[in-house]
């Protein structure tokens, strides 16, 4: 969203396209987006590069009229082999104007901790065609039509396409789970670098020492939120949630102990701490006694991170990344 952020403070004008529905071996999935400017910039991806070229066309042409357009790549398509898609996959994108209020009132919707569904008619009345509806539960925020499916496809928390025959439309329903956050617990040298890859990724990051030498704006710049605080009164503040994974990173008790007691007790979606096994084992001991169950104690990732054979703090931090993006996936 940054791209698009910038895009808008400059005053250019933006069409969006997205992934609406996929069959076969599509390189992205459903939801996926790419943003395109009148002079041909674009930001973001709906395939693996192989239809971009076409999209950022239709998407100079949406910015021309108007008019949004329902495109379909695939192996039936004449232009299969021209546009690069011949791989038995096909893709439906939907490309249309993006206007700054409904970019500035989504993102601010994203970043409250709810999960959300955006309606959008893609194909049916042309007068319909291009219309949008953020829902978020509360009454009159999509018509009373609609809110059947939209609330299907919110209990299951999967994007889809609907037909509806009654009112001559046919939506795609894009459930949006909140901003993705990381809290590390530590700002360390692999903090430093996991920061960085984790902003790339897209997740807002906060990172958490009471020690100012470490935690300082001259270690991490822009790339993450700084709470200068003990770690269990910080986590407590931040109020995590389903969407935020936690990286405790300190390898000091005193520090990282006080943090996992809130964090394993939360909803966090990944929880990990820096140490051995044995480091581990010992940690585990003073937990349970500290009062954390089996259970609590079972989501604790340590060692933490995926096994790659890390050893420099930029391997560590890439090890630890690839492991909460595994869970990110599982949820």
């Amino acid at each position: 969203m940054g791209t698009l952020a910038d895009w808008f403070a400059a005053g250019e004008a933006v069409a969006l396209a997205t992934v609406v529905s996929t069959w076969g071996s599509s390189p992205r999935a459903v939801g996926a987006k790419m943003g395109i400017l009148a002079d041909g910039r674009m930001a973001g991806s709906v395939s693996g590069g192989c239809v971009e070229g076409a999209v950022v066309g239709a998407g100079i042409e949406v910015l021309q009229t108007g008019r949004p357009r329902l495109l379909r790549f695939g192996v039936a398509d004449e232009t299969a082999w021209e546009v690069g898609l011949a791989c038995g996959g096909e893709i439906d994108v939907f490309v249309q104007p993006l206007l700054e209020r409904d970019f500035t009132t989504l993102r601010i919707a994203m970043s409250g901790g709810d999960l959300l569904a955006v309606l959008t008619a893609i194909e049916g009345d042309e007068v319909q065609i291009g219309n949008r509806w953020l829902w978020d539960g509360s009454p009159g925020s999509a018509p009373d039509a609609y809110l059947s499916p939209v609330r299907e496809a919110h209990a299951d928390r999967k994007s889809r396409r609907v037909v509806l025959s009654e009112e001559k439309v046919e939506l795609f329903i894009e459930v949006l789970e909140p901003e993705p956050r990381l809290i590390i617990v530590g700002g360390v040298h692999i903090s430093i670098a996991l920061a960085r890859i984790a902003r790339v990724l897209g997740f807002r990051t906060v990172v958490v020492d009471p020690r100012r030498a470490f935690g300082s704006d001259e270690r991490f710049g822009e790339t993450a939120e700084l709470v200068q605080s003990w770690p269990d009164e910080a986590l407590d503040a931040l109020a995590i949630d389903r969407s935020t994974a936690v990286a405790v990173l300190t390898h000091d008790p005193k520090l990282d102990d006080p943090a996992l007691l809130v964090a394993l007790r939360s909803e966090a979606f990944y929880v990990g701490a820096l140490g051995s096994r044995k480091t581990q084992a010992q940690r585990r001991t003073r937990l349970m006694e500290a009062g954390l169950t089996e259970e609590q104690l079972d989501r604790l990732h340590g060692p933490i991170g995926l096994e790659i054979g890390a050893r420099t703090p930029e391997e560590i931090a890439l090890a630890v990344m690839g492991e909460i993006v595994a869970n990110k996936m599982k949820k």
